[in-house]
């Protein structure tokens, strides 16, 4: 009989409100002092302001950190430990998106594990001692899911390449998803983060390590996606708290069960073009589905359904179709652009390669040479 992992947060806050739970919780550990880790535009627009604010009011220390960028790169993780060792903090707290979670992650473990110090020795399963030091993770984004995973991607700059990490040490300890700090995310943001969501649910659902537990959290996150990531995008409440609980659910699945090609080539196009991560998510899931569909069994009669498809007198082929169907026109509906005009010709060769390489390829339901991942590139150009 074979054995299946699960790796959750210790405790998790969900709903309007959630974070007025923090300085409870920072008291009842007896912490002192907290590195926030967040990124410069959430300072700027005030979003970090809301748990900063709760923390003076309560007398807890802290010292902001926003030297963070989109896709955290190795050097980003360095200045991060130092700044850490330097602020005399007994605890950090992250809020953004997978950018500023990723750099927390990073800095945590590093900070209690400093052997890994490169950043770049962490790649795959590091066999880390110690846990992370203690971490509250705000999400920001209806999206990544990074609050609740043991996973985290880092961009090497010199090698043009993103790694990820994967170690059950890094989990954040407390997770506080509250809807009300992604009030402000703009509708771009809003529509790529939560096709990434997608991304991750539809990868974990039908991945080669997919198991039963894994899959009921996924099809529910595609079933809460599939109703609210149009309404989210429109700031809607409700589609916000929809949101916030479809990418945490579907992150406590496959942060356990991994994920798949498409996530692979996203990787490398972040890497290469700076593509943001859930738009090109977005436009591989489609292309990926298509090469993935005769592997998947039924599984894409209940995506089908999740998005509210009758499938009854469905052949095979008809409802497998109906499911990429669905996921095209959502991500059509929020404004995921089809095409990447900056993928040229010439990079092809270094883009298969580094999509074959990633650590979510093995994963994948079904095996993809160097020719399958040139002709998925291809679709868009």
């Amino acid at each position: 009989m074979s054995v299946n992992r699960f790796v959750l947060n210790g405790i998790s806050y969900h709903g309007h409100g959630a974070i007025q739970e923090i300085p409870g919780i920072v008291k009842g550990k007896g912490l002192k002092k907290a590195f926030v880790a967040s990124d410069p535009d959430l300072v700027k627009f005030g979003v970090t302001k809301k748990v900063t604010d709760l923390l003076e009011q309560n007398g807890i220390a802290f010292e902001l950190y926003s030297d963070i960028k989109p896709n955290p790169t190795i050097e980003n993780v360095q200045h991060g430990v130092d700044a850490y060792r330097a602020s005399g903090a007994d605890f950090m707290i992250t809020i953004g998106g997978g950018s500023s979670m990723d750099t927390g992650k990073g800095i945590g473990i590093i900070v209690n594990n400093p052997e890994y110090y490169d950043v770049r020795s962490l790649e795959g399963v590091a066999p880390t001692k110690n846990r992370t030091v203690f971490t509250i993770a705000v999400p920001t984004t209806g999206g990544t899911g990074a609050e609740s995973t043991i996973n985290y991607v880092i961009t090497d700059v010199e090698k043009r390449r993103k790694f990820v990490c994967v170690d059950p040490n890094d989990i954040p300890d407390v997770a506080v998803v509250d809807p009300d700090m992604m009030s402000s995310m703009p509708k771009g943001l809003t529509a790529s983060t939560g096709m990434d969501a997608l991304t991750h649910a539809i990868e974990g659902y039908t991945t080669a390590a997919a198991w039963e537990l894994a899959d009921v959290l996924n099809l529910e996150a595609i079933q809460l996606i599939a109703k609210n990531l149009r309404k989210a995008v429109q700031n809607d409440p409700d589609g916000r708290e929809g949101m916030a609980l479809a990418q945490y659910v579907t992150a406590m699945a496959y942060s356990n069960v991994g994920l798949g090609i498409a996530h692979s080539m996203a990787h490398t196009l972040g890497a290469v073009y700076d593509t943001p991560h859930g738009v090109a998510c977005a436009m591989m899931l489609p292309i990926v589905m298509e090469f993935n569909q005769e592997t998947t069994g039924e599984k894409f009669k209940k995506i089908a359904e999740a998005f509210g498809v009758d499938t009854n007198g469905m052949s095979q082929a008809e409802y497998r179709k109906a499911a990429i169907d669905a996921v095209k026109q959502l991500s059509v509906d929020v404004g995921i652009p089809t095409k990447l005009a900056a993928l040229k010709e010439e990079d092809l060769p270094f883009l298969c390669q580094s999509a074959a390489a990633d650590a979510c390829a093995p994963g994948n339901p079904r095996h993809a040479t160097l020719e399958d991942f040139e002709a998925m590139f291809r679709k868009l150009m």
